[in-house]
């Protein structure tokens, strides 16, 4: 069995990581097959296994006073944003049942976005030497994972309709010569709660299950 979560509301990042450590404790021990979480955080800046805190543009202090949280995590990547406006996806996955290669699911991750982008008629696609999902060289997507005995934990997120001045206050993931975009940079309208249903016939399409939506 998938499970599908979707939290009401905002939540902070602290809570989303306590949400995947009990999900992957579930696909751990063999509970359910896997564990889907398509949320919003509130604003939180996170810095990954390859650093990031070289690339805050802004003192601590200020982050306080914005009432904007910073917490490093276990993931890929470096520094990245996570607020409302952009949608977050957790899949907790053993993917030893589909491919023990973590390029095969970053691929997976970022297929799933230019999927949803393209019905959108956006032409979303990917950088061999960044990760994520660009649109006319700017960033609408990151991607960033960790695996543990091949199940899966974070994931990606997807800019539709976020307040963007939050990312002049890093260098995105670590990257100066690109820029940032949103859904809403291209089509008028977009209703994120439409987007996160796409997600979901996305994601059960290319895995081949069914998500049931249900508490944890």
């Amino acid at each position: 069995m998938y499970k599908l979560i979707m939290p009401e509301g905002n939540i902070s990042y602290d809570e989303g990581l306590k949400m995947q450590e009990k999900a992957y404790k579930l696909v751990a021990d063999g509970e359910c097959d896997g564990v889907i979480f398509i949320l919003e955080h509130k604003p939180v800046f996170t810095v990954g296994a390859n650093g990031g805190l070289e690339n805050l543009l802004v003192t601590f202090e200020e982050l306080k006073n914005k009432k904007i949280d910073i917490v490093k995590t276990n993931r890929g990547g470096n520094i990245t944003f996570h607020g409302p406006g952009q949608i977050v996806v957790y899949p907790i996955l053993n993917i030893s049942g589909y491919h023990k290669d973590v390029h095969w699911y970053v691929s997976l991750l970022e297929n799933v976005v230019i999927n949803i982008l393209s019905e959108y008629n956006i032409r979303g696609y990917k950088k061999p030497e960044y990760r994520g999902v660009w649109v006319d060289e700017k960033k609408i997507s990151a991607v960033g994972v960790h695996l543990k005995k091949w199940i899966s934990t974070h994931g990606l997120s997807l800019n539709v309709n976020v307040d963007k001045s939050y990312f002049s206050m890093i260098n995105p993931c670590g990257i100066t010569e690109f820029g940032v975009a949103s859904m809403e940079d291209y089509q008028d309208n977009v209703k994120i709660d439409d987007v996160k249903y796409k997600l979901i016939e996305n994601f059960q399409k290319l895995l081949k299950i069914n998500l049931i939506n249900e508490s944890l």
